[in-house]
């Protein structure tokens, strides 16, 4: 067995999660489950390997009593201070502790029409909370020659908070004037598409994205995904993407051709469609005709860059 670096143990007990710190814990050791596993025989506590793989690998937490006395003695095998991995674990989860998904927004909140959106989403069948949320979000957007969104991509790494969670639900709305039935969804990355639907009146387009595995509370996922826009009739002058469960991570970048370039940019931040925004900031084009912005902790919302052509 590779042994790992004391000082990742050092941090991985400091910092968790629990099965990041006992499997660190374990490489260091450099015991094989096996043989962790009599040791724990032989001070009275009998653990079968499949649950000591699981816990080492987040798919099951030590909850009942017995569970919490073979952690305590896995401390003493491995050589850890008291408490170091116990405290990890945190209080035990019930039915009415176990912490729950983030806040979740509707959809209707966050894209106009309401109705519309409600519509799409009945058609689908589609939960309010999806039982994801987002830990990176990295999007691009392209602005052809004639002023106009014709291409976005998106690298999305997601987090169950729930079990069995087997898709992920895009939503798309084109600017006003586009032709949504000529919207291309690309499933690229660790997905393919399912059912899609459209709404031409509002420009609305709702797809799912099928994963390759079903998902347990704690996996996290990585999915690779676009759209080929359909041009509208006039310019487009922003992007904007929001978010009904808020984001770890978000970067979303714009490219503009070289033979169309915006006299000015700006980032924002809105609460529903149609309000001002509460948060605006200026940004400049780099030397490749890109702006971009990177947002943190974010609570529901809507963020999107601006730009004016004149």
């Amino acid at each position: 067995m590779r042994r790992s670096d004391p000082a990742d143990l050092a941090a991985a007990l400091r910092t968790g999660p629990f099965h990041l710190a006992l499997r660190t814990a374990i490489t260091t050791r450099g015991l094989a489950l096996h043989r962790l596993r009599r040791h724990l025989a032989l001070r009275g506590v009998n653990v079968g390997l499949t649950s000591l793989s699981y816990w080492q690998q987040g798919h099951r937490r030590p909850e009942r009593p017995e569970s919490l006395r073979a952690v305590a003695a896995l401390e003493d095998v491995l050589e850890l201070p008291p408490h170091s991995l116990t405290r990890l674990l945190g209080p035990r989860r019930t039915a009415d502790t176990a912490p729950a998904g983030p806040p979740v927004r509707p959809y209707r909140d966050l894209i106009a029409p309401a109705t519309a959106v409600d519509d799409l989403l009945a058609a689908l069948s589609g939960p309010r909370d999806t039982g994801l949320h987002t830990l990176t979000h990295i999007e691009r957007i392209r602005i052809g020659p004639d002023r106009r969104l014709t291409r976005r991509d998106s690298q999305h790494a997601l987090r169950a908070h729930r079990d069995g969670i087997d898709r992920y639900l895009a939503l798309y709305q084109g600017d006003p004037g586009s032709d949504i039935t000529r919207v291309g969804v690309r499933a690229e990355e660790n997905c393919r598409p399912g059912r899609i639907r459209r709404d031409q009146a509002n420009h609305l387009l709702a797809a799912e994205l099928l994963l390759d595995r079903r998902l347990r509370a704690g996996d996290t996922h990585l999915l690779g995904y676009g759209f080929d826009d359909s041009p509208a009739p006039d310019p487009s002058c922003e992007y904007v993407r929001g978010f009904n469960s808020g984001a770890a991570q978000y970067v979303l970048q714009v490219t503009f051709h070289p033979t169309a370039l915006p006299v000015r940019c700006h980032r924002f931040a809105l609460r529903s469609p149609g309000e001002p925004p509460y948060e605006t900031e200026e940004l400049t084009l780099d030397g490749h005709h890109c702006v971009h912005l990177v947002a943190t902790a974010l609570r529901p919302c809507l963020l999107g860059i601006g730009w004016d052509w004149e």
